[in-house]
């Protein structure tokens, strides 16, 4: 049974504070893959950390999905609306007028209410800070959340594998395929087929959605978990050595091996989660993982407050390529990470609202 410290699941939330700190080492590293020549040692190490940190967004999902797809817990659709859901809007639009305020006084604008309004409206309607995205693709899955956990409550152990292999082949293998070369062989027949079949349940992030339930709610043999492992490390080489290889071909950066949906990444986020399962989370260091749990309930807040100090970053004419990348990416990453950690520490202790904006 997974070891849980004053009842939080352990390796949860050693994989939030992890995933938190890959989050900003992938936006610091892609930021400036483009701006390099294809194929220079600097390119080469923003291709490194860009491949090895593709696997946060995924395990963000699976790690949603343990809890809210966790059927031996109650979910009203009454508190699924008025605090899950709620919550998210109501970050949507914190957050949202927030980065758009920053964007415009930092062009040199002037801070108004009415202009609040217009950045909290735009949120809204979909018009927000990059990172924002996150928000959106997670209500969705909270919508159809009923409709998971009834499948999740009644599907055996077989039918959940059908399941993945069924979203893995159309949301992640086919899609890659089509995308890398899309007239080669029988790939035209098929893309007919899979526009025809039009399979849309499977689609999006659903999968990894049901994939973070699964393991947390079932124990994997030792085959199995060594299997996973093996594709793991397989999908991240492909990764490195597969964007590597396009990219040269094409005489710019090819970022079909980077899709979150990419067989190779999906295969490397699975076993992260693995990993933390059955073996970085069962020590017995409890001091330290108490430490962690306190940034693990912060987590969400660290990812909508790093792009503030990203930010600055830039306006500071501070980046990566300021210093080697090979140390400059880790060491600003660090920075950007206790920033964001003590502010989002900080907006959480705010009487009433701040749990609901972290």
């Amino acid at each position: 049974m997974a070891e849980k410290i004053n009842g939080r699941l352990a390796y949860a939330d050693l994989l939030r504070v992890f995933a938190s700190f890959a989050v900003i080492l992938f936006h610091l590293a892609g930021g400036d893959v483009s701006v390099v020549p294809v194929g220079s040692p600097n390119w080469q190490i923003f291709n490194l950390y860009n491949s090895l940190t593709h696997w946060c967004v995924p395990v963000f999902v699976m790690l949603s999905g343990m809890f809210m797809l966790d059927t031996k817990k109650a979910l009203p659709l009454s508190r699924l609306l008025l605090h899950n859901c709620l919550r998210i809007l109501v970050c949507l639009m914190f957050w949202g007028g927030v980065y758009a305020t920053v964007e415009y006084c930092t062009a040199g604008g002037r801070f108004t209410w009415p202009g609040l309004w217009a950045a909290i409206l735009g949120a809204l309607r979909g018009d927000t800070r990059y990172h924002l995205w996150f928000l959106y693709m997670i209500l969705g899955l909270y919508l159809i959340t009923p409709a998971l956990r009834a499948f999740c409550r009644g599907a055996s152990r077989g039918e959940l594998h059908w399941f993945f292999f069924i979203a893995f082949l159309f949301a992640s293998v086919l899609p890659t395929l089509f995308k890398l070369w899309p007239r080669w062989g029988i790939l035209p027949v098929l893309r007919v087929w899979y526009e025809l079949l039009d399979i849309q349940l499977v689609m999006g992030y659903v999968g990894y959605y049901v994939a973070g339930w699964y393991l947390r709610e079932y124990t994997l043999s030792r085959l199995a978990e060594a299997l996973v492992y093996v594709f793991g490390l397989g999908g991240a080489a492909l990764t490195v050595w597969g964007t590597s290889v396009l990219s040269h071909a094409a005489g710019r950066l090819v970022e079909s091996l980077y899709s979150f949906f990419a067989p190779n990444v999906a295969a490397f986020s699975v076993a992260i989660v693995v990993l933390f399962r059955y073996v970085l989370g069962i020590s017995e260091e409890r001091s330290r993982r108490q430490r962690l749990g306190g940034v693990a309930r912060v987590s969400f807040g660290i990812y909508l407050v790093h792009d503030l100090f990203l930010t600055l970053l830039r306006n500071l004419d501070i980046t990566v390529l300021s210093f080697p990348p090979v140390a400059s990416i880790p060491a600003l990453a660090m920075a950007v990470f206790l920033c964001s950690f003590v502010v989002a520490w900080l907006i959480s202790k705010v009487p009433f609202i701040g749990r609901w904006l972290t």
